[in-house]
């Protein structure tokens, strides 16, 4: 990849082989071009469909009494050698830690979802910023309102 925009800086990457992740389910989302993807997910976004794959669907129990998750997942389709951007907003430039840009080292992307509701092995929440197809890493009840709806049911 070599298309950078002024004053950015790459640097040189080798495929990591250090870190081994299971993807644990597949995001499903209207956008498919980077461009048409919110900066940041609204919570009155579209609804989007958070599928599960076995053997971790019975790891969802419990969730529905939450109503905001975080949501982690690979940004497969982003690039990983920039340490200075350039974000398409701004004239001034920033280093990849500054920026919740997609461009990262390790892409892992991070968004406090609402959850809707739970469709058996899925979940569909509001106020994602991903592509559709976005491989997802984990999810985890929201650390800021780590209160549940509702006492859980056995």
């Amino acid at each position: 990849m070599s298309d950078i925009r002024a004053h950015e800086i790459m640097v040189p990457t080798s495929q990591p082989d250090d870190a081994r992740l299971h993807f644990i389910g597949r995001i499903h989302t209207p956008w498919t071009d980077r461009k048409d993807c919110p900066r940041q997910g609204k919570q009155d976004g579209p609804e989007c469909r958070i599928e599960i794959f076995e053997p971790w669907v019975p790891a969802l129990k419990g969730i529905e009494i939450f109503d905001q998750i975080e949501v982690l997942y690979w940004l497969d389709k982003s690039r990983r050698d920039l340490v200075v951007q350039n974000p398409g907003h701004s004239d001034r430039t920033y280093g990849t830690f500054a920026l919740r840009s997609p461009v990262r080292p390790n892409p892992i992307g991070t968004v406090g979802a609402k959850l809707v509701k739970v469709e058996g092995s899925a979940l569909i929440v509001r106020g994602l910023d991903c592509l559709d197809g976005t491989p997802l890493l984990d999810l985890k009840p929201d650390r800021c309102a780590f209160t549940p709806k509702a006492p859980p049911k056995d």
